[in-house]
């Protein structure tokens, strides 16, 4: 990385292809690029790490603005509403905001999760699931000390599989839904967070949708 970042030059199409990686704003690409010498892949984890204090600094803010996306595929057999939530319905309003809740709502219908976030699992699915994955270890015949390491791999597995916020971003699989939003909180300076969803999918019989929710001013 060089020691005098304001000596790098910058291209415009350099500039260009960040944001189109990241949808970060010109300056912010810019100076993200400046401060790693051109190197895209740093720039973008610069930007991510600015999205993430960005989200831990607005974390307490209250959010009771947004919108509720949708997204029907499949020739109308699945469809979704995800209720996104921001701060100012001006926010709410724009153009940015309103694809990130039509990206979100695409997601949902793609990957199904069960629900927003890790701490919205229920005590008895993580009951269940870990001694499902815990008599699993155990049948490897492994000392009990690796079986809970083991167990503790499964669960971060499941996590990942279940959790909207854990789940690789459709469109993006570099960055979790998570770091999407963290994103999305950079670019445009107000708290944004999933409140809940709902996926129906036609010919469903146990209950026909996935819910998650959580407070929208959490």
């Amino acid at each position: 990385m060089s020691t005098n970042p304001e000596q790098t030059t910058i291209s415009a199409q350099l500039v260009k292809e960040l944001r189109d990686r990241t949808g970060a704003g010109f300056m912010d690409c810019r100076n993200a690029l400046t401060e790693t010498n051109g190197d895209i892949e740093e720039a973008i984890q610069v930007l991510r790490k600015k999205g993430q204090a960005m989200a831990r600094k607005k974390a307490s803010r209250e959010a009771t603005e947004g919108s509720v996306g949708c997204y029907v595929h499949a020739g109308g057999k699945i469809g979704v509403l995800v209720e996104v939530n921001c701060e100012t319905d001006f926010v709410a309003r724009t153009d940015q905001f309103q694809q990130l809740c039509h990206d979100l709502a695409m997601h949902v219908a793609a990957l199904d999760p069960r629900f927003v976030r890790r701490e919205d699992v229920t005590d008895d699915v993580l009951a269940r699931e870990r001694e499902i994955y815990r008599e699993q270890a155990r049948q490897s015949g492994k000392p009990d000390a690796i079986v809970e390491k083991m167990v503790s791999g499964k669960m971060e597995k499941f996590f990942e599989e279940n959790c909207l916020y854990e789940q690789r971003f459709i469109k993006d699989e570099s960055v979790t839904v998570r770091e999407l939003i963290e994103q999305a909180v950079a670019r445009m300076g107000e708290k944004v967070s999933v409140r809940r969803f709902v996926r129906f999918k036609v010919g469903e019989t146990a209950g026909g949708a996935s819910v998650s929710a959580a407070p929208p001013a959490e």
